[in-house]
């Protein structure tokens, strides 16, 4: 093939097949072989890639189309005159062909790329635009499923009704004059044993907590009788004094009592009496929690303690809203 190799040393005499490639695109890997052979070493550090360092590769070597066979020579011919002359090159691993350009250089399919701190902005931007748009429609969503909740509420609102009673000082109370303070309510009776003493201490640790809380609105805890009959003002008064000094006690005829109890569904009911004429009266054991419209927002059973029911209605007081409007 080439007439001029044969009394090169062997480093300065490339392979036919690297050889091969180079002039007749044979497709093997022959780019890196066929550029370490037909360059000297001591000239590989300064021929860096360029147009036409293929022809001053060959020519500072000695070949010419004097020394190449006719049918190679047209394609020897382009490489040195530094035109442009097809390489194919193999990639194993990958499986398939790329074509290079003798006097291009490095590839050119793949443009500048972005800083890495740019992607990541762009990035960054994106995923925000995304997270952005969700929160939106979630919190749309929320909303509209609020309203729809409070609407309900507004038809089964407990507290809707109004009352007329008298209070531990004889003064007539009705349900507008503890509208828009925040209420803590029990029914209950004077003569009962331990349940209503403990239910109505634990209220007033309750509001002594809730008092101590800077900012927050006072809480008036009251206390209805359920046993009008023997529940009169002067026994309500005595039984009062002994918890919390804001505490108000309620009374009234059997039927403002009663009145009162369905407006925030109460259960009562007097037992059988004894010889002595006592008896007990069973009654919802329920603390209600009254937010300003005078509706019931919540409600703490014998199990909830002084400081849980204290730390649930200083939330209430925190995220507020009426649902009377």
């Amino acid at each position: 093939m080439l007439r001029s190799v044969a009394g090169r040393s062997p480093w300065r005499v490339p392979s036919c097949a690297a050889l091969h490639g180079c002039f007749w695109g044979s497709p093997r890997s022959v780019c890196k072989q066929a550029r370490t052979c037909l360059t000297p070493p001591s000239r590989r550090s300064q021929l860096a890639p360029r147009p036409g360092w293929w022809a001053t590769a060959l020519k500072a070597d000695g070949f010419s189309n004097a020394g190449i066979s006719a049918p190679a020579r047209p394609t020897a011919q382009v490489v040195l005159s530094g035109g442009r002359a097809s390489l194919y090159c193999f990639s194993p691993g990958w499986g398939r062909f790329g074509v290079r350009l003798f006097s291009e250089g490095p590839p050119q399919g793949s443009g500048p790329r972005l800083p890495l701190r740019t992607r990541l902005l762009v990035t960054l931007l994106f995923g925000g635009g995304i997270v952005a748009v969700w929160l939106y429609v979630w919190r749309e969503k929320a909303q509209r499923e609020k309203l729809r909740r409070i609407e309900e509420l507004k038809k089964v609102a407990v507290g809707q009704g109004d009352f007329r009673l008298v209070d531990h000082t004889g003064r007539p109370r009705s349900k507008a004059d503890f509208k828009g303070r925040w209420v803590l309510l029990y029914f209950g009776f004077t003569h009962c044993p331990d349940i209503c003493p403990e239910s109505l201490e634990r209220m007033s640790q309750a509001v002594e907590l809730l008092d101590r809380e800077a900012g927050l609105p006072r809480v008036q805890p009251l206390f209805v009788t359920v046993d009008p009959e023997r529940d009169d003002v002067a026994a309500v008064a005595k039984y009062v004094r002994e918890f919390h000094p804001r505490l108000l006690g309620l009374t009234g005829t059997p039927e403002e009592v009663r009145e009162a109890g369905r407006a925030y569904r109460v259960y009562y009911s007097a037992g059988p009496k004894d010889e002595d004429d006592d008896y007990i009266v069973d009654h919802t054991v329920i603390i209600y929690l009254l937010g300003p419209d005078g509706l019931f927002l919540d409600f703490y059973n014998r199990n909830k303690t002084e400081v849980q029911i204290a730390q649930s209605v200083k939330g209430h007081m925190e995220t507020y809203k009426s649902l009377l409007g």
